[in-house]
């Protein structure tokens, strides 16, 4: 059973232990699987570039960055970079990885939407914008093949419209997908040691998800970039991944870690009818 890693982009998230541990891993014949994010990357671009950057919340309460076209171009910069300086890394550190978008190979590909739906004033809104994708299928025979040949795949965005347009998605949501079609466990490692069921305070870390009830109190806990975080993970299990763990990418040997237990642990078993 391998294991999908997903590393955020975020300032406060410091990929050198996720790194690391991920080498002993492989090392010891862990196949593992590592998608990225980027977030801060691609707003110091876009700051550099002088552009300002549009944020929408979707009527789940999720922010995000809306894609124009000038994002985009940023945006696939910003990841190429990201995706190259986590390749160097990991090889620096031993491991044989091989960097991919989801564009190389078909990897992570779907429509492209052409619209999405927004809470502006209180009020739903349809704004208009065609450079973000829906994820509907994974290319699992071209990461399988990487793995059973003892390389370690690195991917992160953007991914491949059914058009034949790279378009931007979301980084957690393309690790979700990335599981799912593995059959894999999914560690989210992010700057937070969890979920927690006060956001507001860390000793009310949520341990174990099992049954729907407990899913119920999950979703209710999730706020802000947590809310997109579940939101993954509750995909990631709908489409086949064993389990999801969100844990702390800056703790010791933090994938070790969450495979030994640490973080919250969601399990199928949380999504199925009571």
């Amino acid at each position: 059973m391998s294991v999908v890693v997903k590393i955020g982009g975020a300032k406060a998230v410091d990929p050198a232990g996720a790194v690391a541990d991920i080498a002993g891993l492989v090392d010891d014949g862990e196949p593992v699987a590592v998608v990225h994010g980027g977030s801060t990357a691609v707003d110091d671009l876009l700051d550099r570039l002088g552009i300002d950057p549009t944020y929408v919340e979707t009527p789940g309460g999720v922010v995000g960055r809306f894609t124009d076209e000038a994002t985009m171009e940023a945006f696939t910069m910003a990841m190429g970079r990201v995706n190259s300086d986590l390749v160097a890394t990991f090889r620096e550190a031993g491991v044989d990885a091989v960097g991919l978008s989801g564009v190389d190979g078909g990897l992570i590909t779907g429509p492209r939407k052409s619209a999405v739906r927004v809470i502006e004033d209180g009020k739903k809104k349809i704004k208009r914008g065609d450079h973000s994708g829906k994820i509907e299928s994974v290319n699992a025979d071209l990461l399988e093949t990487l793995l059973g040949e003892g390389y370690t795949p690195v991917a992160g965005p953007p991914m491949l419209a059914d058009d034949g347009v790279p378009v931007n998605t979301d980084a957690d949501r393309a690790a979700a997908a990335v599981a799912g079609a593995l059959g894999a466990t999914l560690v989210v490692l992010t700057d937070v040691a969890g979920v927690y069921a006060d956001p507001d305070d860390s000793s009310t870390l949520i341990e174990s998800v099992t049954t729907p009830a407990e899913y119920d109190a999950l979703t209710d806990a999730a706020e802000g970039f947590m809310t997109k975080k579940v939101m993954a993970a509750t995909e990631a299990l709908e489409s086949g991944a064993s389990e999801v763990i969100v844990a702390d990418a800056n703790a010791d040997a933090p994938v070790t870690a969450a495979l030994g237990g640490s973080g919250t642990h969601i399990h199928r078993s949380a999504l199925e009818d009571p």
